[in-house]
């Protein structure tokens, strides 16, 4: 699976997930992903409680760090994501993006994983509009706007959610992450 992030220096950045790669070998996903001139490392994280897989955690980060220099790009997909904040700091996360969906305090969490070293992200499930990150949208560095339902590869994309997408980079001035 790959992502798209528009900015706006360049048309837009290529950020491999690594999540459909081979576990037992994460490491040559790494060097594929920069044979291929990727600009960074999408790293997906479930708990199988906010949605039902369970993936990779923070050691497995911290075992990749080492492996290249590309940005990672941390998106949680846990219940409780402001437990995850340290961990993944400490395992060399560049960004760490949480979905509004599983934060009561988003703006603590934003502040936290910016006081972490780290650049904060948002998520939306395809179901939750636009409207739910507006006031936080100033402190954050970046938006993921889900296409699918969050938790399994392989889906249809949902084609409503493009219109986020738009909305989003017309409004907001901030990359935009579309899965």
């Amino acid at each position: 699976m790959s992502l798209l992030l528009y900015n706006y220096v360049k048309v837009f950045l290529l950020c491999p997930s690594i999540i459909s790669a081979d576990f037992s070998d994460l490491g040559a996903a790494l060097k594929k992903i920069e044979e291929k001139n990727g600009d960074w490392v999408h790293i997906d994280v479930m708990d199988g409680h906010f949605v039902p897989n369970l993936t990779i955690g923070a050691p497995v980060v911290k075992g990749l760090r080492s492996r290249t220099n590309l940005p990672f790009d941390v998106h949680l997909m846990v219940s409780n994501p402001a437990e995850h904040i340290a961990p993944f700091a400490d395992a060399g996360a560049d960004y760490l993006t949480f979905h509004i969906e599983a934060a009561v305090h988003a703006h603590r969490i934003i502040t936290a994983i910016k006081e972490a070293g780290m650049k904060a992200g948002i998520s939306l499930v395809p179901s939750t509009p636009v409207s739910a990150i507006e006031e936080i949208l100033p402190i954050v560095d970046l938006v993921l706007v889900m296409s699918v339902n969050p938790g399994f590869s392989g889906q249809k994309m949902i084609n409503f959610c493009l219109e986020k997408v738009h909305k989003l980079k017309k409004s907001s001035g901030k990359p935009i992450i579309h899965i």
